[in-house]
């Protein structure tokens, strides 16, 4: 899975570990990405979207859960 949102463009980040001794060394700050199945035009369309893309668009209306026969 690639480590960056489909919609927003987040991706990873760069730091430090920073060690009681102040030692640093190098990490990766990875998003929180998940996949969701969206409707678009009549299809499914599948994407890797962050948590935070998620929230907006459950907020704003626009993301209804697709209904999965089981």
């Amino acid at each position: 899975m690639a480590s960056r949102c489909d919609l927003t463009g987040k991706g990873k980040q760069y730091g430090h570990n920073v060690s009681f001794s102040l030692r640093r060394t190098k990490r990766v700050f990875k998003p929180n990405l998940q996949k969701k199945t969206l409707v678009v035009d009549g299809k499914k369309v599948t994407m890797n979207l962050s948590t935070q893309a998620i929230r907006t668009l459950k907020k704003k209306g626009i993301l209804q859960p697709v209904k999965t026969s089981k």
